[in-house]
């Protein structure tokens, strides 16, 4: 059973991007948050792109920073290059995107979450959402341990039930090296919601010492950029640039020789896929 200490006026599960951004707006409000997290070190952790902002993306963070958000404080502390997008276009379709440190970003969102007196972040699995009479009550963990809140917010994103697949192997995880959350998926939809999954892509991960940058057209940060906080008036000046390559006929015909090796064009994934997907088959 719970105990008085275990009562909460709303429970978030998930510390990504959203659930953070939930727990710290409750909390402005008012309200005693518990924000559950699998791994403490790995609030907000950035899994693919290390980037933020970009068209229509970099409008919503700007608009989650008027409304009392974190996303754009984060991104000016952990940013290692700006630019705007589309400047050879009108204005109105101009967008600010910021390359950021993968490592220093969990650190500040976590820094963030622990100055908040209303916040408590809670290392732990949950299981179930607890209803009693058509009205939630709280959640239950993995080690049955119970939390009760009138409220609960679920911002697991690609931890429940989820499956990785690299080449033609894949396996239950939430991210490489961390579980999914099979039990709270079974759960949410034994409550009668609907439920259905989305396919993502994450772009290797490349040594930049392996790299030939002479071989690359260099794009430099741009330092007359607005930050993406309405709080701070000035970007980072010591910033990184970017390297941009090409693929070429050669890397077509590798391409299309080894499609039986992708789970995608063999129909291990069964998805529509994406507009924009940071793999390449």
């Amino acid at each position: 059973m719970a105990s008085d200490k275990n009562r909460y006026d709303i429970i978030v599960v998930g510390a990504g991007h959203a659930g953070i951004e939930a727990a710290n707006i409750a909390a402005k409000l008012g309200m005693q948050v518990l924000l559950f997290t699998l791994c403490r070190d790995e609030v907000a952790k950035l899994s693919c792109n290390p980037a933020v902002g970009g068209v229509a993306k970099g409008h919503l963070v700007k608009e989650v920073d008027a409304l009392g958000g974190l996303i754009a404080k984060i991104v000016d502390h952990c940013a290692v290059g700006y630019r705007r997008l589309n400047k050879s276009k009108g204005k109105a379709v101009w967008a600010t995107r910021a390359q950021v440190d993968r490592l220093k970003y969990p650190k500040t969102a976590l820094k963030y979450l622990e100055e908040s007196p209303n916040i408590r972040v809670f290392q732990a699995k949950v299981k179930e959402i607890i209803v009693k009479n058509n009205r939630v009550r709280g959640v239950r963990t993995n080690f049955s341990q119970e939390f009760q809140a009138p409220a609960v917010i679920i911002c697991a994103g690609t931890f429940l039930k989820a499956k990785i697949h690299i080449g033609l192997n894949n396996f239950k995880g939430g991210r490489i090296y961390e579980e999914s959350s099979d039990k709270l998926f079974s759960n949410i939809r034994s409550l009668g919601l609907k439920t259905m999954h989305f396919k993502t892509g994450t772009c290797a991960r490349i040594d930049k010492r392996t790299l030939d940058l002479s071989k690359m057209k260099e794009q430099p940060p741009e330092y007359d950029v607005e930050p993406f906080s309405f709080s701070n008036e000035n970007i980072r000046r010591s910033q990184l640039s970017c390297y941009i390559t090409y693929t070429n006929k050669k890397t077509h015909r590798i391409i299309n020789k080894n499609l039986d090796k992708s789970p995608l064009y063999t129909g291990i994934i069964k998805s529509r896929g994406v507009r924009y997907c940071p793999s390449l088959e």
